[in-house]
């Protein structure tokens, strides 16, 4: 069955030029024009979509809402953003809402089909219709820490037993680390990893995410021991803090913020 992609674009020649070359890649490409026509075509269609390229800049309802709403209802499809907005807060803002990735127009069309061949592979895998390590190579299928237990291959995270919504995004994130367990990794490593983009050195996309890590898996997500900062340098997924995790922790927790304003 073709993946299916939604395009929400009201600039018509740069909607119609998309969803060409989606369909020449072999997908199926459905475009609206406005923020309501995208929301009634993700809850009506004859199938799921595998893959929304969302404007900001919408009539109607902008590209924000369109996405608050999506998470709000806990629907993980991948969420490209296409936008003239080039700042970084616009960009932080994005991932925020629950953008997997973000592009600014203008674009170079082979980038963008590569983005979308690579979020619609990584999607299929979450769903489990391919080994759900190709996104992250050698992290297990399940894996179990504190009150945590997570199921990559269905996609599900249960923490002190109770059910919790995790976009696309924060579970490649998640494995990018329990993968590097232990290791120090660095917001550029983490982009490269896991967004596929350099860092800009004012970027805190990466510092976001971590707190909505925190708050899904940490105790006291002011004191965390399991998702450390460490100042000056990045971060560091610890599983069992106990005798040399403990050392870890304080180092944390004597540099959390410094470096990020966490």
């Amino acid at each position: 069955m073709k993946a299916r992609i939604l395009i929400v674009e009201d600039e018509q020649h740069i909607g119609r030029l998309i969803k060409f070359n989606c369909e020449a890649e072999g997908f199926q490409a459905v475009l609206v024009g406005d923020g309501r026509k995208a929301l009634a075509e993700l809850e009506a269609g004859p199938a799921p979509f595998d893959l929304v390229i969302l404007d900001l800049m919408l009539p109607e309802m902008s590209g924000y809402a369109v996405l608050e709403q999506l998470r709000t209802r806990s629907v993980q499809v991948p969420v490209l953003i296409l936008s003239a907005r080039t700042l970084s807060e616009d960009k932080i803002r994005g991932f925020d809402c629950g953008a997997d990735q973000y592009m600014t127009k203008p674009f170079e069309l082979p980038e963008l089909l590569s983005r979308v061949r690579g979020l619609i592979a990584r999607h299929a895998a979450v769903k489990g219709a391919a080994p759900a390590a190709a996104a992250v190579p050698g992290a297990s299928e399940r894996y179990a820490f504190n009150t945590a237990e997570i199921d990559f291959a269905r996609h599900e995270v249960t923490v002190r037993g109770e059910s919790k919504q995790l976009t696309a995004l924060e579970m490649k994130l998640l494995k990018c680390f329990i993968e590097h367990e232990g290791k120090l990794l660095s917001r550029a490593e983490l982009l490269d990893q896991v967004w596929g983009f350099d860092a800009t050195p004012t970027t805190r996309t990466v510092d976001n995410f971590i707190v909505r890590l925190r708050q899904y898996f940490e105790t006291d997500p002011s004191h965390p021991r399991h998702f450390l900062s460490v100042r000056g340098m990045g971060y560091r997924f610890v599983a069992q803090p106990t005798g040399a995790g403990s050392e870890l922790a304080r180092e944390s927790e004597n540099g959390v913020g410094a470096d990020s304003g966490i």
